[in-house]
């Protein structure tokens, strides 16, 4: 029997009308089979692959059932080819699995335009985003609306909109679940240092200092960055404001930060679980580590549950 082409059993119907052009243009979207090879990423792509687990899930998927869903593209420039804007894994998985064309919707588009389809598409699609992923997309997607002349999400048939009385940040902030404070702090992330941004990426630094630490000099962030490695410590948010703050007034040195992040932090009131009242929840066998870390994630979803409530009231 004939294993069927991944094309086949995929509806375009839903994705021609997602991309329709609101502007009155002739710019319709084309449907066509590409060679991988002919496919390049977008340029300065702020997404990482996914981890290795669900990409060898994608793979097993793809192997089996084909590409269901086709990618966004649109023609390079040169005519030699087309740049991803929304199906990165999806062409990994096709790679890996050995498949060498895939569906994919075709659509001559601007930069900005290009770069808010990608941003949004992934923001909707992945279920967590590391912090620097954030930070870069955010400021992507809020520099391509502001060269747009404060124009929406094109992807929500609004192109033209005008923001009234809100920010673009607000906007921004409402189409991916947070608010436009949230995402001018998530886009203070990109003045930290590489070092410092992955330790915000690994929960080394927590997100609320790492934003006050954002707003030190380069020099004064290495500063950082060696007393956390050194000593093995993190400052706490109360230690970032007041690096902050030294900066703001132009007091700040080695010696100012060495001072202020040694401090001997105050003692906190431990609570700690009977592990009989937790262990039920878990599969027999779950180290205490693991119980750990399952509800810090769990209380994690669940503050984020809360603030995008908030925000919701907040905008209604």
């Amino acid at each position: 029997m004939t294993k069927p082409s991944s094309a086949s059993g995929v509806t375009f119907r839903p994705l021609d009308d997602l991309f329709e052009p609101t502007d009155g243009s002739s710019d319709k979207p084309q449907l066509a089979e590409l060679d991988v090879d002919s496919l390049v990423p977008f340029s300065n792509h702020p997404f990482r692959e996914y981890p290795e687990e669900k990409m060898q899930e994608m793979v097993e998927s793809v192997t089996e059932h084909g590409i269901l869903m086709p990618i966004l593209v649109r023609p390079i420039d040169s005519g030699e080819g087309y740049e991803i804007i929304s199906g990165h894994n999806r062409v990994e998985a096709c790679i890996r699995a050995g498949i060498k064309k895939i569906p994919a919707t075709i659509r001559e588009m601007d930069d900005d335009t290009a770069t808010i389809l990608m941003v949004d598409s992934n923001l909707r699609q992945r279920d967590k985003l590391l912090p620097s992923e954030k930070a870069k997309a955010y400021k992507m997607k809020l520099d391509a609306i502001k060269r747009q002349g404060a124009r929406s999400d094109l992807t929500s048939g609004r192109v033209g909109l005008k923001f009234g009385d809100k920010q673009t940040r607000d906007i921004v902030g409402e189409e991916a679940g947070d608010s436009g404070k949230q995402v001018q702090r998530f886009i203070r992330l990109n003045s930290l240092s590489a070092p410092l941004l992955d330790y915000v990426d690994e929960g080394t630094l927590a997100f609320n200092p790492a934003v006050e630490v954002s707003y030190l000099d380069p020099a004064d962030q290495q500063v950082v960055y060696e007393i956390m490695e050194r000593d093995q410590i993190s400052p706490s948010l109360s230690q970032a404001q007041k690096l902050h703050k030294l900066a703001q007034i132009g007091k700040i040195s080695e010696d100012a930060i060495e001072a202020v992040m040694t401090v001997e932090k105050p003692m906190y009131e431990t609570i700690t679980f009977r592990r009989n009242t937790v262990e039920k929840y878990f599969p027999a066998g779950t180290s205490g580590r693991e119980i750990e870390k399952t509800i810090i994630r769990l209380l994690e979803e669940y503050q984020q549950k809360r603030e995008n409530r908030k925000t919701y009231e907040e905008t209604r």
